[in-house]
């Protein structure tokens, strides 16, 4: 019998399927819309309290659950988008996007996929699609953990 994938396996598959090295998934965990961290990769330590939960509206994973779409910025050392915080510049990724994850039932946004790359990168969007099925994947588990 096949197992289905963890959270975490995915994240790995996901990294690298894109030639990312670094990747955050995130789970809306209360009506309060604040997305808790629920699996990284590449992430440095001193970040990780600060991804912990994320309120919609901060940040790129919470830009992108509050505006429901995918949110990118090419060269986070240069440009912070007026989304990323500074401290986002201190994790050594230049290209970056998050995606939200949307309920199979009802639409909502439950979460948000994050992956970054070492080099400045914008993302296709054939890309960013491909994104969006592997959040459908992210969802199943959310729902059938």
């Amino acid at each position: 019998m096949h197992n289905p994938p963890t959270l975490q396996s995915l994240l790995i598959t996901i990294l690298e399927d894109f030639g990312c090295q670094t990747g955050t998934i995130h789970q809306v965990t209360s009506s309060e819309k604040i997305l808790r961290l629920v699996a990284q990769v590449g992430v440095p330590d001193f970040l990780i309290e600060k991804i912990a939960h994320i309120p919609f509206g901060k940040g790129i994973a919470g830009a992108a659950a509050a505006r429901q779409e995918a949110v990118e910025l090419c060269n986070l050392q240069q440009d912070l988008g007026g989304i990323a915080k500074p401290d986002a510049q201190k994790s050594g990724v230049l290209g970056s996007i998050a995606v939200p994850i949307f309920s199979p039932s009802t639409g909502e946004v439950i979460g948000t996929l994050g992956i970054g790359k070492s080099l400045p990168y914008e993302f296709t969007v054939a890309e960013k699609q491909g994104l969006s099925q592997f959040g459908l994947a992210i969802a199943a588990i959310f729902h059938h953990p």
